[in-house]
């Protein structure tokens, strides 16, 4: 992996992660978030691709984003938390009013993807993986095998039977593309909420 991956300070994540409440606590409330001026710090304002994740009481309810670095990353991180409430995964369990002081956001800063050749080289609890073939894709966050305990081949197996619709052992296919990449993961439960 290259070192292109952002090094965020405290400061910026706590910035980070007031506006993806401000977001959620707007749209849940059926208002529109007040219009933040741009974060005049310059890191915020670099393109970057991120995702946000929401649990409430430990559950997750939402988890969107993108790898796309099209944005500064202060607007990626609002737009992404705004999707993260439609999760077509939890569709019959949208987030409500009474739920907001349970939840708990998460962002993940991803650093690019980079194709590997050797997708048994990446290192458990540091790298995510995104899988391609054709149309079919899937990805996990680097926390996923963390979470899961699982080891390279049931995290690559999972992500293409579960993520990608392909069958598990894709991923030892030439024609499928596998990528690495780290993110900086952060939320209100290690830093608190604002």
């Amino acid at each position: 992996m290259t070192n292109q991956e952002l090094q965020l300070s405290d400061e910026q994540k706590r910035t980070l992660l007031a506006l993806a409440r401000r977001v959620v606590n707007a749209e849940v409330a059926g208002t529109d978030p007040a219009p933040a001026e741009p974060p005049g710090d310059p890191v915020l304002n670099l393109p970057c691709g991120c995702f946000v994740t929401l649990h409430v009481a430990g559950q997750l309810r939402g988890c969107i984003g993108t790898f796309q670095a099209n944005a500064p990353l202060h607007r990626t991180v609002a737009e992404m938390a705004q999707a993260a409430l439609a999760d077509p995964r939890f569709t019959h369990q949208r987030l409500r009013t009474v739920e907001l002081d349970e939840l708990d956001i998460e962002i993940s800063v991803l650093s690019p993807l980079e194709k590997t050749d050797d997708p048994m080289s990446l290192e458990l609890g540091k790298h995510g993986i995104y899988i391609r073939r054709g149309y079919r894709t899937g990805c996990f966050l680097p926390q996923v095998a963390t979470e899961t305990g699982w080891d390279r081949e049931q995290y690559l197996s999972y992500c293409c039977s579960h993520k990608a619709g392909l069958a598990a052992g894709a991923w030892k296919d030439r024609d499928t593309e596998v990528y690495l990449f780290t993110a900086e993961v952060f939320s209100e439960g290690q830093l608190g909420k604002e």
